[in-house]
């Protein structure tokens, strides 16, 4: 388990629903790709609305439904690791905003793992 407390990056990245990666979501491929590069861990939220470098405005509102909603992912980890990542972020983001901020981890738990 990965235990993270104190200084930390954040990074944060603004796409599309819609963006694919090999007929993938963005999204998606950057979820598996921490996971896989044991990052502490990354989540995604859908927004309601949002516009982008295009100025095209996306919503959820009934009379303009969009199909490509924005998209932030979230990820936390020590600034080395994190900073590691960011070629793979280069690869995927074609379309979007990647920022990164300094943080400070309080709290970190995860359930144990049952056997």
């Amino acid at each position: 388990m990965t235990r993270l407390t104190g200084r930390a990056l954040r990074v944060t990245i603004l796409i599309g629903e819609c963006d694919l990666w090999h007929h993938r979501p963005v999204y998606t491929e950057i979820v598996h790709r921490a996971h896989a590069a044991g990052l502490a861990g990354a989540s995604v939220f859908r927004g309601i609305e949002g516009f982008g470098a295009s100025s095209l405005i996306h919503t959820q509102r009934l009379l303009s439904l969009s199909e490509d909603l924005p998209v932030a992912i979230v990820i936390v980890d020590d600034e080395d690791r994190v900073r590691a990542f960011l070629p793979q972020l280069d690869e995927l983001v074609t379309e979007g905003l990647v920022m990164l901020d300094d943080c400070e981890v309080i709290r970190y738990v995860g359930r144990e793992r049952t056997k």
